[in-house]
């Protein structure tokens, strides 16, 4: 493997402490807006190269994301190659945040896939520079609450672009996963008068699925879902999930959703556009998390956050007006907008100040 064959990064980091079992790589793509923001995820990768693969991909996303949220913060992300359920201790949180706090703030830690608020009250014994930390320790808490209102305020969007009216009142969606993301955004969903069908791995997500929304159609698989009479599929679970198997066969006319890296390959979006459907970039409506957790940086303020996150709508409708001035998919249109915003405010940084 060629180690600066990294899409861009400006820094890798490989961490590794023996006794603990803790083997991390934090990915750095972007500083040019401020200090690199993204959480950390702990999955068993079935090799290195997996979860050197992923934490590019994700990094590279959250620089986006953050961007496109209008946060002054660039983009990162972590990994811990291993299972949770057996690998996961209170010396290997530790270990692993000597090694952020070794970065000296370039990198920001949160939660992620396999990781909790508690998690992070643990690692933030050994460092400061971590979010998504418990209300009892200054912190905001679950940041799916407002990743799922962004969601929610994305698919609105999504909804008055194809319908002409940004309401999910009298649809179909169909939402895949019903975890931390999920779960929340099926009740925005059920309030605003939407049928859910969902699926969900998970027997424990599929009981709280029947005894808390009993109106829930619940499915066997993902396979089911996205062939069922949906008018919205909503991926929240892992990435990929819109590929070369699934699209051809998907009903729905959009899909917006709180899985980070949703599209398998950049041609996926044509093939959506080709099919029309009508996708919305899941770094610019599942950014409600990063935004919350990024209050908390300056000291959480909930409404102030929640607030920007309803911001989700406006961003989302500018994208898709964008898509549809310019004749490019809302994915292409999205990384325009960032890659500007990069460029722009973060030429001002070379500006010396004394």
């Amino acid at each position: 493997m060629d180690v600066f064959d990294t899409d861009g990064h400006e820094q890798v980091v490989f961490c590794q402490d023996r006794s603990t079992g803790l083997k991390a790589i934090i990915g750095i793509y972007s500083t040019a807006l401020g200090p690199a923001l993204g959480g950390t995820r702990f999955y068993p990768y079935e090799n290195e190269d997996a979860a050197l693969a992923d934490v590019l991909k994700l990094s590279r996303g959250m620089a986006y994301k953050n961007a496109m949220a209008g946060l002054d913060l660039g983009g990162g992300k972590a990994v811990i190659w291993g299972d949770p359920a057996t690998l996961k201790s209170e010396a290997l949180l530790r270990a692993y945040g000597r090694f952020v706090e070794s970065l000296r703030g370039r990198y920001y830690t949160a939660c992620d896939v396999g990781t909790y608020v508690p998690d992070m009250d643990v690692i933030a014994r050994e460092t400061k520079y971590v979010t998504g930390r418990s209300v009892q320790h200054g912190g905001a808490g679950d940041s799916s609450v407002l990743t799922a209102w962004g969601v929610f305020q994305g698919m609105r969007a999504a909804a008055e672009h194809t319908w002409g009216s940004p309401t999910l009142h009298g649809r179909t969606v169909g939402v895949a996963g019903l975890g931390k993301v999920g779960k929340y955004l099926a009740g925005h969903l059920i309030g605003d008068g939407a049928t859910v069908i969902a699926t969900d791995v998970s027997d424990a997500a599929r009981e709280w699925a029947r005894t808390t929304h009993p109106e829930i159609q619940l499915v066997a698989d993902t396979d089911t879902l996205i062939t069922s009479d949906l008018d919205v599929y909503a991926p929240c679970a892992l990435g990929g999930a819109l590929n070369d198997d699934t699209v051809p066969v998907l009903r729905a006319k959009v899909v917006t959703g709180g899985a980070n890296n949703q599209l398998a390959h950049p041609g996926i979006g044509k093939l959506l556009e080709d099919r029309g459907i009508l996708y919305t970039p899941d770094y610019v409506v599942n950014a409600g998390g990063v935004i919350q957790v990024a209050d908390e940086i300056e000291g959480f303020n909930f409404e102030r956050a929640k607030l920007r996150a309803t911001g989700v709508f406006d961003t989302t409708r500018r994208i898709l007006q964008l898509a549809s001035d310019e004749g490019v998919p809302p994915a292409v249109a999205a990384d325009r907008l960032a890659e500007r915003r990069m460029s722009e405010v973060g030429r001002l940084r070379s500006i010396h100040l004394a």
